[in-house]
């Protein structure tokens, strides 16, 4: 069977399943008979007039039954879709309102809403969440066996060999899969999901707004088990996070049917349009009038090599969007009324931040805002440079791969072997250093004499580290920087599930005249170690991951 397709829509990519066999069909009692709901004793059964019937626990507020015309799609391994792993006991009602059908459920603090649109092939959903009562916040479309067989992407599950725990596998070929392994940031992508036999089955995600993480987190978006597949909706989730929980009404995102393409762009994040929902009395809802725009006319002092994104966040609330190549110029809209951080990325380096205050039903405009060449690393004079400056490890040896396999894959590269600067240096520089794997990797370089009998600043820069892997160097075995003391990361695996997305921090060395080898003609030899004591062997030992290296005039 073939494998599957990725076909691009604008900026995004739409993952194709090959086709295969679909689902079980129902019996004729449970087709759509028009718009309207019904209770069949356990469930409340929503029909939206189109060719979507599904079904809400009225004990549990799960979603038990997901019916487009006439096949059932939801179910696998026995269990329901939901928020988290499942709610349990809850408080669930429903109500019509025109042409919307609304499933409030309430369980404890927790409230989560799943609205029916006349119509409409969509399943609109909302989750409010006020504290931490239920750890994470995702909602799980659990799809059932046979729906869309797939080996592709790398998030499929079923592979033999559980070699990390019991989350990542292996395959017999030497490859791995993991349900992490999403490649994409969450600011790539505006849906996930499947295509098969004329049927599309789609995630499209909400505007993140309360999620956390910022525009370049990553995490679960879709899977294959033997059992089945499962689409996600993340809002929050502890693994490799970089901020704290946020707390509110999140959505709305949707389960969305088409006859195999893509869902309509109108159900994107940033284009989606409720007013509709105005007046259902979501708990935390805030319509457009209620809301503010920040707008900036340009930014200049950028590097056109790279795109250019702007955030804004707070304790509650986080937006993002990219900013124009040509001039810079950037357009925020749909933001709560409060007063962000707004911070410039080149790529995913932050280069620029500043406050801003936001109105609602206002726009808040900014003049050019100019970074200053210091703000950008790239800018620095440098003898040598191994990669450059944008918040990652692009360019290294392996960084494409570490988004979508672990580092054990036979894919991969050898993670050892020693640089010389000038012969291919990036492309043969690892893009994680761990202690237990290829920690003492050797940099040679030359300097002329001039360069020699003067100090220099070494400049290591990382985006995120594991067990506070952290490098220390030294040069020509006759000088060794002091163990720097350890960023703030987060305590949770990164490197080896599809990550390399933490906080990215420079590590300066003051590196002494008397270090160099004042002999032009021979290579000077920089050693990186990684230091911890904590982590434990192979690649969950300590590590890092590489955003340049330099060495600087």
């Amino acid at each position: 069977m073939p494998g599957p397709t990725t076909r691009p829509v604008g900026r995004r990519a739409v993952v194709l399943g090959a086709t295969a066999a679909v689902g079980t069909a129902l019996t004729g009692t449970a087709r759509a008979a028009g718009f309207g709901w019904t209770d069949d004793g356990s469930n409340y059964v929503i029909d939206t007039g189109a060719q979507l019937v599904f079904k809400v626990s009225k004990s549990t507020g799960d979603l038990t039954s997901l019916v487009h015309r006439g096949t059932e799609y939801q179910g696998y391994g026995g269990m329901n879709s939901h928020i988290e792993s499942g709610l349990g006991a809850s408080t669930v009602t429903i109500r019509q309102s025109g042409s919307t059908i609304l499933v409030s459920v309430t369980h404890g603090t927790l409230q989560h809403y799943y609205a029916a649109r006349s119509g409409e092939n969509n399943v609109y959903m909302w989750t409010n969440k006020a504290d931490t009562s239920v750890s994470a916040t995702r909602y799980i479309v659990r799809v059932r066996k046979g729906a869309f067989l797939n080996d592709e992407p790398d998030s499929y599950t079923y592979a033999p060999t559980a070699i990390e725990a019991s989350d990542v596998f292996r395959k017999s070929d030497g490859q791995t899969r993991s349900k992490h392994f999403s490649k994409r940031r969450v600011m790539d992508y505006d849906y996930v999901g499947w295509s098969a036999g004329g049927v599309g089955l789609w995630m499209v995600r909400s505007n993140h707004e309360k999620a956390s993480g910022g525009p370049f987190y990553r995490s679960l978006l879709r899977h294959q088990s033997a059992d089945g597949g499962g689409l996600y909706e993340i809002l929050y989730y502890g693994q490799n996070q970089t901020e704290a929980q946020r707390f509110g009404l999140q959505g709305p995102y949707v389960i969305a049917f088409t006859d195999g393409g893509a869902p309509s762009s109108a159900l994107f994040p940033g284009t989606l349009t409720t007013p509709w929902a105005d007046s259902l009395g979501i708990a935390g809802y805030v319509p457009a009038s209620g809301r503010g725009k920040v707008a900036g006319v340009g930014i200049s002092g950028r590097n056109t090599a790279y795109p250019y994104t702007v955030g804004l966040a707070n304790t509650a609330a986080q937006y993002w969007g990219a900013a124009r190549a040509s001039d810079g110029w950037f357009s925020l809209a749909g933001v709560l009324p409060g007063t962000y951080a707004l911070t410039v990325y080149k790529g995913e380096l932050a280069v620029y931040t500043t406050s801003v205050s936001v109105s609602a039903g206002a726009t808040t405009t900014l003049n050019t805002i100019a970074i200053p060449t210091s703000n950008d690393p790239s800018n620095a004079s440098a003898i040598w440079r191994i990669g450059d400056w944008n918040g990652t490890p692009a360019g290294f040896k392996n960084a494409d791969l570490m988004t979508y396999a672990h580092p054990s894959d036979v894919r991969a590269a050898s993670w050892t072997g020693n640089v010389v600067i000038g012969d291919g240096e990036t492309a043969a520089f690892p893009c994680y250093l761990w202690k237990d794997v290829n920690s003492g990797i050797l940099v040679y370089f030359r300097l002329t004499a001039a360069q020699a009998a003067a100090a220099h600043t070494l400049r290591i820069g990382v985006t995120t580290a594991y067990a506070n892997g952290r490098p220390q160097v030294t040069v020509n075995d006759t000088w060794t920087s002091a163990v720097p003391s350890p960023p703030t990361q987060p305590n949770t695996r990164s490197l080896t599930n599809g990550s390399y997305r933490g906080n990215n921090h420079t590590f300066t060395y003051s590196v002494p005249a008397s270090a160099w080898r004042t002999d032009t003609g021979q290579y000077n030899v920089l050693r990186i170690d990684v230091v911890s004591g904590s982590g434990t062997t192979g690649f969950l030992s300590a590590g890092t991951a590489v955003d340049a290296i330099d060495l600087l005039v």
